[in-house]
């Protein structure tokens, strides 16, 4: 009961610096889907308002998990995942399709995608599962197995969707966690050389709009029209920009609709084509500052369970945005990863929130935990 009882001393220790970061890429994002969205003959449409509301709804719900201890949380973090599996297999049975994949729920007129807020839970989870199996030497093989089992069934349901994007983060967030609680040398090059092994036989796994996208990415002029239009498309509009950019709302690419996916996965295009290299320097420093102070909370942290929290967060945030950017840029391929807190987009922008407030949380309670 000590965990319920609520102590005024959190407001003292509320994290400012991290909401006013997140918030201000909030912003700049949501002035961006205005852009995307913006026509001067066919009228404005509607996507900016959405992503408002689905800011609002985050923000109240971040700061709801803001004031829960974060024990608390951790504590039902088993029932949590077991309830998210669920909605994972409701996925398909009643969920809706749309461009192909089969990822939303319709609940109460929102369309909740059950994958996005999985990433969040799997942190959780893995944070609960190595809090209980401490270990004052790097793990071995065996001792992953669970963790890894922890993975893999959201993994292989979320891949069916299809959405190779979300399971390969999944998989990124555990191989992040794991090498920050220390892995033995041996099972390493065990693991690593499982994957090289098992390689080509995942590859026979992959639809064939996957296996194009891979193929694409090492040769985009292959089929310009086709595989190849995205990424050639978008690395004209970030050379387009140039230095200072073509200025708000004057975006060729953007405003003559070459730009597809323009205010989700290809939304740093975007920008870079209005505000050029400086605006998209500023935009990644404002991620980097979001990066390293989550880092800062992860080292202040006053326990392990606090710490791989706020590791766990700080890796989903930096991981997205550089696949993210590395994807628009062409020096990663096409897996469909939104930009964190700034692409279109409901159940991502709520699950991103919430993790903020989880960071937060564990930001907060350092200067009330004793260790």
């Amino acid at each position: 009961m000590i965990f319920l009882k609520f102590d005024r001393r959190i407001f003292q220790h509320f994290d400012w610096t991290l909401l006013g970061l997140v918030l201000s890429v909030c912003a700049i994002g949501t002035l961006n889907i205005y852009s995307t969205g913006f026509s001067s003959s066919e009228g404005q449409s509607f996507f900016y308002l959405k992503q408002i509301q689905w800011i609002a709804l985050g923000l109240i719900f971040m700061m709801l998990i803001f004031f829960i201890d974060y024990r608390v949380i951790i504590q039902g973090a088993y029932v949590i995942y077991g309830i998210s599996i669920m909605f994972l297999i409701f996925v398909f049975l009643f969920g809706y399709a749309a461009h192909g994949s089969q990822r939303w729920l319709g609940i109460g007129g929102f369309a909740l995608q059950p994958s996005e807020l999985m990433k969040l839970v799997i942190i959780i989870t893995l944070a609960r599962y190595f809090d209980d199996h401490k270990s004052n030497e790097p793990y071995k093989l065996e001792e992953l197995f669970v963790p890894l089992l922890i993975v893999v069934a959201p993994f292989l349901l979320i891949l069916k969707q299809p959405d190779l994007g979300t399971a390969l983060i999944l998989v990124i967030i555990f191989v992040s966690i794991v090498f920050f609680m220390g892995v033995s040398w041996k099972s390493l090059i065990i693991v690593s050389a499982g994957v090289l092994i098992s390689s080509p036989i995942g590859w026979h796994f992959l639809k064939d709009y996957q296996k194009e996208r891979l193929i694409t990415f090492f040769n985009p002029e292959n089929d310009p029209l086709g595989t190849g239009y995205h990424i050639i498309q978008s690395m004209i509009a970030v050379g387009s920009g140039e230095i200072f950019g073509k200025g708000f709302l004057k975006g060729s690419q953007t405003q003559l609709k070459f730009l597809p996916e323009q205010q989700t996965d290809f939304i740093f295009s975007v920008f870079a084509e209005e505000w050029g290299f400086i605006g998209g320097l500023v935009l990644i420093i404002m991620f980097m500052s979001i990066i390293f102070w989550g880092l800062k909370i992860a080292l202040q942290a006053r326990d392990l369970l606090g710490t791989i929290i706020a590791f766990g967060i700080t890796a989903l945030i930096s991981w997205e945005v550089f696949i993210n950017i590395g994807m628009v840029l062409g020096i990663l391929p096409v897996v469909g990863i939104p930009l964190p807190f700034f692409s279109y987009g409901g159940s991502a922008m709520f699950s991103l929130l919430a993790a903020i407030g989880l960071l937060m949380n564990v930001s907060a309670r350092r200067f009330i935990l004793q260790r």
